[in-house]
């Protein structure tokens, strides 16, 4: 088996869970204050890039962080741009960690309208797919934001996340489609219902053989995306904290049969730069264990 085949098959038979290490420049400077570093002690875009790829750099190598109990790790541009320990990081993270490696690919976000955010158009995707195939990249994510329970926002969401999906897949990569229901939404439950029939809509229009990955905030209805794990289309479900703590997320995470985590500030909560190599390897070790165990229910 290739690459690919083999990564494929790790999602399908092996348990884990997603490491999201893909904070963007826009909340970069929030990931580097709760990991002890405030905006004064950098200045300029460029000296923020370099300290946060030093953060994700001792997460990925630090001993606790392999492919026994992590699927794959969600990156950064600038991340999949950079090495780590003279390897390029897709190639690190899969020969060293077997660590699929994955790649956020969205630009962001519109402003919100129909009680929706749109992701911001990318008229380079082309170009970027054929530059993370080639470093070895496995699949991509991209999000929008659900706000409010407006049947007409929630359609255009999920239309605007398959038609850039199938846009991955005919470059050979496998999508992580992310509409993401903001956990403050005063009727989440009911935009939880509209989305989860939208996104079936659209995977039945899907061709045999052809695959995505769902990840989708922790429902207010346990066990609601049942039918999309079941979904012939579907490799994985994977489910963000959405601003929940780290206990909350996996308690509500345990409560949802073969939906594992993609958790970004909830794996990254209580690491600090001011660790010793020890403290924060058992810092991450705990928190690894604890997210692969409501991973596994």
């Amino acid at each position: 088996m290739n690459n690919f085949e083999q990564q494929k098959a790790k999602f399908r038979t092996q348990p884990g869970f997603i490491a999201a290490l893909d904070q963007s420049g826009g909340s970069t400077p929030k990931a580097l204050k709760l990991y002890g570093i405030p905006e004064s002690a950098y200045s300029g875009d460029a000296a923020m890039m370099d300290l946060i790829h030093a953060m994700r750099t001792r997460i990925i190598t630090s001993p606790s962080f392999n492919g026994d109990r992590i699927l794959a790790a969600i990156l950064f541009e600038d991340t999949m741009d950079r090495d780590i320990q003279g390897r390029p990081t897709a190639q690190y993270l899969w020969e060293v960690k077997k660590v699929v490696p994955v790649l956020k690919v969205d630009r962001g976000l519109e402003a919100e309208s129909n009680g929706v955010q749109l992701m911001k158009s990318m008229p380079d995707l082309d170009k970027l797919l054929r530059r993370a195939k080639a470093k070895g990249i496995f699949g991509t994510k991209m999000r929008s934001v659900i706000k409010q329970a407006n049947p007409a926002g929630i359609r255009a969401v999920v239309d605007q996340q398959f038609e850039v999906a199938r846009q991955i897949i005919a470059a050979g990569l496998v999508p992580i489609v992310e509409p993401e229901v903001d956990i403050h939404c005063p009727d989440k439950a009911a935009a939880e219902d509209l989305l989860k029939a939208a996104i079936i809509a659209r995977l039945d229009e899907l061709p045999p053989g052809q695959l995505v990955m769902l990840k989708l905030t922790l429902p207010s209805k346990d066990n609601l995306y049942t039918e999309c794990i079941a979904h012939p289309r579907v490799l994985k479900v994977v489910a963000l904290s959405g601003g929940y703590s780290r206990d909350e997320a996996n308690a509500r995470l345990a409560r949802q049969h073969d939906m594992v985590a993609s958790f970004s500030r909830a794996l990254t909560e209580g690491l600090t730069a001011q660790q010793s190599d020890a403290e924060f390897d058992a810092a991450l070790d705990g928190a690894i264990e604890s997210i692969f165990q409501a991973s596994k229910t």
